[in-house]
């Protein structure tokens, strides 16, 4: 066990892509870092170099959020490591898949469920009940801008997503004042490999904004809500705009040369 940090974020999924970017946003404004990952919790090389050079405090923890005791022992591991509870958790892990209304399974929805909804939800009251009036945590979670208009492509994501984004004010208020809850929706940020080479310029053609957002941009957010001791239960959008627009199917179909 570590000395106590003055002030410790957990953020799960916060090894690569844009959980990676929070963690090195949070790590730069002073933040100790509990790193989740599924099966490995070792940073990508970017962001280990840049731990380093902060001379950040970190350390990795690995837990399958789709297990109900890796989801019920993960707040205690961390704090048995780093001697206090985190008084910050980012729930930014989450599985993602293809279906629709269709097509979608009683196990795909379990399985979207488990990890985008029950553990985010589980390890927020675990976080909360760690936390005082004194010392109040703070909640954010990662949802999608396809809330705000859910269309019928990655039906199961969006389903528990639209859930995780109830929760968010459900548990805004069961929390406070001890806690408080708030979200951060992101639009299109990196393309998986099923994206053309040029799409992505295309699709930010289409924003109301004529941007994408980056991942210092949802990092951005994250650390703000993480100060805003004014703010719970409201969910900041992030996404260029895309959220005002009513997209009748996933970016990945859209602007697609040949089709």
């Amino acid at each position: 066990m570590t000395a106590a940090p003055h002030r410790l974020a957990l953020v799960t999924g916060g090894c690569h892509r844009v959980g990676a970017a929070i963690a090195a946003r949070l790590a730069g404004a002073g933040w100790a870092l509990a790193l989740h990952g599924r099966t490995s919790s070792e940073p990508d090389a970017w962001l280990r170099a840049e731990l380093d050079r902060l001379g950040a405090v970190w350390h990795g923890f690995a837990a399958d959020l789709s297990d109900a005791a890796a989801v019920g022992t993960l707040i205690g591991r961390v704090t048995a490591h780093f001697g206090a509870a985190p008084t910050l958790l980012v729930n930014n892990a989450s599985v993602f898949g293809a279906d629709d209304p269709e097509t979608m399974t009683f196990d795909a929805l379990t399985r979207y469920f488990a990890v985008n909804t029950a553990a985010p939800v589980l390890l927020a009251r675990d976080v909360a009940a760690a936390a005082s009036t004194e010392q109040p945590a703070v909640i954010v979670n990662i949802l999608d801008q396809r809330i705000r208009h859910p269309g019928r492509d990655q039906a199961s994501y969006t389903i528990s997503k639209l859930a995780l984004a109830g929760a968010t004010e459900m548990l805004a208020r069961a929390f406070a004042p001890r806690a408080r809850v708030c979200a951060v929706a992101p639009g299109l940020t990196l393309p998986t490999g099923e994206y053309q080479p040029d799409q992505m310029a295309r699709l930010a053609g289409t924003m109301p904004l004529e941007r994408l957002p980056e991942p210092a941009d949802i990092a951005d957010a994250v650390l703000f809500l993480a100060g805003a001791r004014a703010t719970t239960g409201q969910v900041i959008y992030v996404d260029g705009g895309a959220n005002l627009t009513n997209f009748e199917r996933d970016f990945l179909y859209m602007e697609r040369e040949g089709a």
